[in-house]
């Protein structure tokens, strides 16, 4: 068995084990000399967790801007990003009932390559899922204002989209302070009603398109601008898979997680992907993707006015607004846990890493996450803030994919996982290649952005702590 260093890496784990105490269950609780979180989330809210943050801008923000740029064959776009994330969701599950710790993908690449790597994902992430929350808010402030407007309240000339995105940044960093299982709590109510919506909707508007209900719809061209808008489209909306590593990231929190930490990753990408091709060809056969792009981010609300009337456009805003607050309540949660977790090993102030014994919650993690996504909402760009999003996960996708191959080839003697990938090297080799493509073809102004986050996580590392040598990893 290797150790820390014939893993190939500088200041790895392997030293010894971290200590937590348990309660009679089994379940670890929170202790003040550890800094351990309880157990508190079981497989349906991480499901909830998965499927919550992914559904929201993939079904409510994504079909009106992925329409403009492919076309029908958006769906393929949708589809390419699907397996791209059960290409990592799968290395990612093995990694997280092995560690299943806070932090995720951090967590994994800084005990299986270095602390350096560890540290530039960590920090990057800890940004990446600010920018993702950021979009998240300010597409719920787009819906809420949508609704007001629809339900006759004259919101015209008033900054209602920012100040409701700030609004409620502030409440679910409240609601996520005071207990996990309170934001748990939220997430599966807000998932259960969502979905109901989603399926009634897309189940009537699919009869309507095969003329069950109406005139049968003719479809266009599947690929009015080619191929290459596919890929380019496929980068763009990858933010709508970033769900599944929310899941790892709080792996701290889930109960069982050798078995939960799986079904829940795998569970919620292949249940959105299914939504999100469904929701591509109904939005498409309504309208063409011409007229469909004119609507923007609220292209699916005129979907369902002309389904079902001004009652269909009513439901979907409410299932755009419980969309977006739990992709951004997901969001928030999973910041915090990136904190918390970088901020243990030091690489951040370890202040950070202080949990209230009274709610069993990384309060100062929290201030962390939410303080600077009300920043980022007043930039209001949800393209920008989307693929700055998407690179920073691709980029830690990439990682946790080599992490794996690392990790089956050194085999320290801590490593035991209860899930093991099938053909470890052709999944994980595909996933890293596929995730760090993919990036080729964002926006130039999100990859600089990105590079630029990474470059000031680096060097963050090597003024602060570069001296840091980690903890074993269980």
């Amino acid at each position: 068995m290797g150790t820390s260093d014939e893993a190939g890496g500088q200041n790895r784990a392997g030293d010894e084990p971290e200590e937590a105490s348990t309660s009679g269950d089994g379940e670890t609780t929170v202790t003040e000399e550890g800094s351990e979180l309880e157990r508190s989330i079981g497989l349906t809210g991480g499901l909830s967790i998965g499927i919550g943050t992914m559904i929201g801008a993939g079904i409510f923000v994504f079909p009106g801007l992925a329409a403009g740029d492919a076309g029908p064959a958006a769906a393929a776009s949708f589809a390419i990003g699907a397996v791209i994330a059960l290409l990592v969701a799968l290395p990612a599950s093995e990694l997280a009932t092995a560690m299943p710790k806070s932090g995720g993908g951090y967590y994994y690449i800084s005990r299986a390559l270095g602390t350096l790597p560890g540290a530039v994902v960590g920090i990057s992430i800890w940004l990446g899922l600010v920018f993702a929350t950021a979009f998240y808010l300010v597409s719920f402030g787009s819906y809420a204002a949508a609704l007001l407007s629809e339900a006759g309240v004259n919101v015209a000339g008033l900054p209602i989209v920012g100040t409701l995105a700030l609004l409620f940044g502030v409440v679910l960093t409240v609601v996520n302070l005071v207990g996990t299982e309170n934001a748990a709590k939220l997430q599966n109510y807000v998932v259960g009603l969502l979905l109901t919506i989603l399926v009634v909707f897309l189940s009537y508007g699919g009869l309507d398109v095969l003329g069950v209900f109406g005139s049968e719809s003719t479809p266009e061209q599947f690929l009015p601008f080619g191929v290459m808008p596919v890929f380019t489209t496929a980068a763009l909306v990858f933010t709508s898979y970033l769900g599944f590593a929310q899941v790892a990231t709080v792996a701290g929190d889930i109960k069982d997680p050798g078995r939960n930490l799986p079904l829940a990753m795998v569970g919620s990408v292949l249940t959105v992907a299914v939504l999100y091709v469904a929701t591509i060809f109904v939005a498409t056969s309504a309208f063409g993707s011409g007229r469909l792009a004119t609507f923007g981010e609220t292209a699916m609300v005129e979907v369902a006015r002309a389904f079902v009337g001004d009652a269909g456009a009513m439901a979907i805003l409410l299932g755009g607004l419980l969309a977006t607050v739990s992709s951004a309540n997901a969001s928030v949660l999973s910041t915090s846990r990136a904190v918390f977790a970088v901020s243990k090993d030091a690489l951040l102030p370890t202040m950070a890493s202080r949990v209230n014994l009274q709610y069993g919650t990384p309060h100062i993690a929290l201030s962390m996450a939410g303080g600077p996504v009300l920043v980022l909402v007043a930039f209001g760009r949800v393209e920008v803030l989307a693929e700055v999003a998407s690179f920073l996960h691709l980029v830690m996708y990439g990682l946790m994919c080599v992490a794996l191959i690392a990790m089956r080839r050194d085999e320290p003697e801590w490593y035991d996982p209860d899930f093991q990938v099938p053909a470890h090297r052709a999944v994980a080799g595909t996933g890293a290649v596929a995730s760090f493509g993919l990036i080729a073809f964002m926006q130039r102004e999100s990859q600089i952005i990105g590079v630029a986050i990474m470059i000031a996580a680096a060097g963050w590392y090597k003024y602060y702590a570069g001296d840091v040598r980690l903890k074993g990893a269980l």
